[in-house]
């Protein structure tokens, strides 16, 4: 603590000042706890006070910008679901790349959407071997700590934070017509052009035949037409005496706007109550909480409540025990199917709202253009485009209607979480302690989807039930010892113990059509049930483990950690393995030639070396608890079992993938505090990399796990927080992160040849792993307006053709490095007289993105495409009068029009405002009459803006290719109260 000098008066006032020199902040680590200055391996640590800021019902969606080396997907904005996280790349092709997440101590196996933001008191995300090797076979990803709040010693603590707020939609659709005219202008002009340049009509011929064709292939009138002439005129443009609405007598049609009815301003609240304080002997914690998010979709939210209490207990003075208890009960909607391909998903509205062109109803009208409502539910009723909601046959997803979907159907999740954790600390002698620690998880979870019986896809069924239900039930269990001493200017802390995790999972499938009511989603309501299955998976682990670390003078510091660790993934012969680290760091600042220079504090050297594992192993998507077993599907019937079915082949060699990791930086503050951060290069070389070897059928299976190849990440890390004013009054700070990553693939199967081609993607040896493999756009022959590509002949030499199919025969080529160059955060937040702001933003720059939905949106017109949207480029593209366009003619017979090339490869540049905090908090003489110790009022914004290289393009969402048919993030804005007695 520093000393001032007080002038005597009979009032004082006194602030406390920080000394960056002597208030050393403790972090949470792997097994313990360490001083900031004294850790030496690498790790970023998020503070409540940044938590309790993000709207977010996941905490995997507050990582996004906030660390270095950690990179967010949003590949489900659906309220509740998690971002996929990837701390410093991708080190497996083959293998979950998901980090650990461990809770108070406990690794952590549910659904992490249980877990309150607001009851956490710090996030630690570990990156290298030094800070992750203790967690053996499951750390090669990086871990992240996740510790609650515990109450603190005074007197008790009442605190109520509520806030209300709106949900709107963040990425819009794509820039794509959404004029009923000009869509018709453009599908003439594919017919037209196709019989033209294909079927060498004269003009005339292919002007009647297109205007012939039109209408029967988008299969709706929407159109009054005078008697004898045609909706398109010669010129191409629309009958200026057509009118828009028709009616056949029985119906009315004229479009709707399918995105504006789809999509809604829906409320998000949240309210969050807690009880803390302690005594010299007994802390205590307690939450309450209710979390209401409905989306942006009509049906779709998250529902959480939620409690936790934490509870330690001094005993005696060589005694201390605790409990940990958290209980959630979750429920989740999904209408329709927003979270996967859209092809085989009626009810997408993302999909829809991008592709149905702008000529199609999507009520159903009387003759007076009246919308019709259903007599007995009152809703209103739905074309399904299926000519039998009316007279018309839609091209576009016949059979469909996402709107009904969201009002009918039900998807629904039900899952009630218990987490707890148990432990007792025995201090043996000064110093040395034994803590035994006791985790457990239990998850139930029902899941219902119901296909109504009247509309739809189900309802020539007479309706659908899909029943769900599983348990999952794990149990960990710790022993530690630590030693802990100080000789003078020696410091030592050992730790070593033993660790088992035991995991078991039990499901339960039914599948059944023909309900008998419509009340009832139950699989006993249904006469015809089709399919059931069921599954049960175990998985255990167990672990011998020690760390040993020193420093001298707080000056020098080394560490050492190893674990020995088992995994029942694994044949017996090869379940255990070993996993370790050394680290090193100097404080340089502390040395007699520097430490006379005021403006360098802290000025630390660190280095680590070590290995990790990777036992989470996957085969098609999904976790694999047996890849050395042969795995059969078994079936038959009337009570005769059939031979099972080998659907997968085992390996008895395979093991873990290994990542070794290799960590060097420095760690500085300057300027007594005001400038900090930390500035790291890091290499994390993954080798045996499970790889599913392809064979001959004839072997009864189609592909072999081994464990071959290897792949290195690398790059650069830096992390700066400045802050350029420091009064009583007011407080500014800065904070800036960025990484610089680069990908290589080391080594694959011999059998390979030091390439491996899957589908789309390129695999090569001494390249990255994410590249793609396309032919090569050669852009739009100004003669005619055909696409052209880049084809190789015999004798290797290029040469442009419109027959696309060459071209990817003959000379797919490797799209390059898709990674960004630099990817991050920034922000920045100030403390005004009681006034607080704060905005938090993400960037990334220098990549590049397949946009598959682009591509999709620059169809020819061809018969299978006429009733999909175009994107307003289409306008641009070739004409006679227009020869220098670099869009290709729309031709309904092209068929390569928009065929897959590099021509799709677009920057994945963006920047994202994240959250947007301004409270005000009143002063305490307002309050102190009142018994309230605190009282603050804010408005918050989240997911405020993103800017990319296309509207409708989120880089977020994937690595390599732009999805249309995922729930997007949510614009969330509210307003809150959070006020403490």
């Amino acid at each position: 603590m520093q000393t001032q000098e007080v002038a005597i008066k009979s009032t004082v006032k006194v602030f406390m000042k920080s000394d960056s020199e002597m208030l050393d902040e403790v972090m949470v680590v792997a097994y313990g706890t360490a001083k900031k200055s004294a850790f030496t391996g690498s790790a970023s640590v998020i503070k409540s006070e940044t938590l309790e800021k993000r709207q977010v019902s996941n905490i995997s969606n507050a990582l996004s910008g906030t660390v270095s080396g950690v990179q967010t997907q949003s590949t489900n904005g659906q309220p509740g679901e998690k971002a996929t996280v990837r701390i410093r790349g991708i080190g497996s092709m083959y293998a979950s790349n998901n980090p650990l997440y461990v809770v108070d101590g406990i690794p952590y196996e549910g659904d992490i959407s249980a877990v309150n933001s607001q009851d956490i008191e710090s996030m630690t995300v570990l990156k290298d071997a030094a800070a992750a090797a203790l967690y053996g076979a499951r750390g090669a990803n990086g871990v992240i700590l996740v510790t609650t709040k515990k109450g603190k010693t005074g007197e008790t603590l009442v605190s109520l934070d509520a806030r209300w707020g709106a949900n709107s939609r963040l990425v819009k659709n794509y820039d794509v017509l959404q004029n009923a005219a000009t869509y018709m202008e453009t599908a003439y002009s594919a017919i037209y052009n196709g019989y033209v340049y294909n079927s060498k009509y004269t003009a005339e011929r292919a002007y009647q035949q297109a205007n012939a064709d039109l209408i029967p292939g988008l299969g709706y009138q929407i159109y009054n037409v005078p008697n004898g002439q045609n909706l398109i005129g010669r010129n191409g443009k629309l009958n200026p005496y057509a009118t828009l609405g028709y009616s056949d007598g029985d119906y009315y049609y004229t479009p709707d706007n399918w995105s504006d009815e789809m999509f809604e301003s829906n409320m998000r609240q949240e309210y969050n109550l807690s009880v803390s304080g302690g005594t010299d002997k007994l802390s205590y914690y307690f939450s309450a909480a209710y979390l209401a998010d409905d989306g942006i979709i009509e049906n779709s939210g998250f529902e959480r409540i939620s409690s936790r209490i934490n509870v330690d207990y001094q005993a005696k003075k060589w005694l201390k025990f605790g409990v940990n208890l958290s209980y959630a009960n979750v429920k989740s909607r999904y209408p329709g199917d927003q979270d996967t391909d859209a092809a085989t998903s009626s009810g997408n509205a993302f999909f829809v709202g991008n592709f149905i062109a702008p000529i199609y109803p999507m009520y159903v009208r009387n003759a007076e253009g009246q919308i019709m409502h259903d007599a007995n539910t009152g809703y209103r009723i739905y074309d399904y485009g299926d000519g039998e909601s009316t007279n018309f046959t839609r091209n576009f997803m016949s059979m469909s209607n996402p709107m009904s979907s969201f009002l009918y159907d039900t998807e629904e999740y039900l899952m009630d979480i218990l987490n707890g954790k148990w432990y007792a600390k025995v201090d043996i002698l000064d110093g040395l302690s034994l803590t035994a620690s006791l985790g457990l998880h239990v998850d139930n979870t029902r899941l219902h989807i119901v296909g109504n019986k009247y509309y739809g896809q189900s309802a020539s069924q007479n309706g659908s039930v899909q029943q769900y239900s599983s348990r999952t039930y794990s149990l960990d269990q710790q022993y530690l010892l630590t030693y802990k001493k100080a000789f003078d200017v020696h410091h030592i802390d050992i730790l070593a113990g033993y660790e088992s995790m035991d995991y078991n999972t039990e499901s339960h499938y039914i599948l059944g059509y023909n309900m008998y009511s419509d009340k009832n989603w139950t699989a006993s309501n249904v006469i015809d049930r089709k399919n059931g299955s069921g599954g049960y998976d175990e998985y255990a682990t167990i672990g011998i483990i020690t760390r040993a670390s020193y420093d001298f003078d707080e000056k020098y510091y080394a560490s050492v950690s190893y674990r020995r660790d088992a995994s029942s993934r694994f044949h017996p012969d090869n379940r255990w393995g070993n996993f370790w680290s050394v680290s090193a760091a100097w404080d340089m600042a502390k040395e007699n030639f520097i430490s006379h220079i005021d403006w360098i504090n802290m000025l630390k050297l660190k280095a680590s070396f070590g290995q990790q594992g990777n036992d989470n192993l996957l085969y098609k998507g999904y976790p694999n608890y047996y890849p050395y077993q042969d795995q059969f599907t078994v079936s038959g019937s009337e009570g005769v079992f059939s031979d099972g079915v080998l659907f997968y082949k085992g390996n008895k060699d395979i093991t873990w993938e290994t990542s070794n990791s290799f960590n060097v930086g420095v760690d500085f503050a300057l300027l007594k505090g005001r400038v900090d951060g930390t500035i790291e290069y890091f290499n994390r070389q993954t080798k045996d990399m499970l790889y599913y070897k392809p064979v001959a059928m004839s072997n009864g299976y189609t592909q072999f796990p081994m464990n071959i190849g290897s792949v290195r990440n690398s790059g650069i890390e830096i992390e700066l927080n400045y802050t350029p004013i420091q009064t009583n009054n007011f407080k500014w700070v800065i904070n800036w992160n960025g990484t610089m990553m680069k990908n290589k693939i080391l080594e694959l199967h011999p059998d390979l040849k030091g390439e491996m081609i899957n589908g789309s993607y390129i695999y090569r040896e001494g390249e990255s792993l994410y590249q793609f493999y396309l032919t090569k756009y050669a852009g739009v022959d100004h003669e005619s307006g055909e696409a052209q590509y880049w084809a190789k002949d015999t004798d290797g030499a290029e040469y442009k053709t419109s027959d696309w199919s060459a071209a990817y025969n003959t000379n797919r080529q490797a799209s390059g490095d898709l990674l960004p160059t630099i990817y991050g955060g920034i922000g920045t937040t100030l403390d005004f007289y009681g006034f607080d702001f704060s905005i938090q933003c993400a960037y990334q720059l220098g990549g590049k993105i397949y946009d598959s939905g682009y591509q999709a949106l620059m169809h020819g017109g061809g018969s299978h495409d006429l009733g999909y949207n175009w994107h307003k480029d289409i306008l641009n593209a070739w004409t006679p009068e227009n020869t220098n366009s670099d869009i290709p003619r729309i031709d309904a017979i092209d068929k390569y029009t928009n065929s897959s090339s590099d021509r799709w490869l677009t920057s994945s540049d963006y920047f994202a405002i994240n959250n947007i905090t301004l409270g005000y908090t009143l002063p305490q003489r307002w309050l102190r009459n009142l018994g309230i110790g605190s009282l603050r009022v804010y408005g918050a914004a989240d997911n405020v803006a993103l800017f990319s290289a296309r509207r409708g393009l989120d880089p977020r969402m994937s690595y390599t290719t732009a999805s249309t048919d995922r729930y997007t993030p949510i614009r969330t804005i509210s307003g809150g109260l959070k006020v403490t007695f």
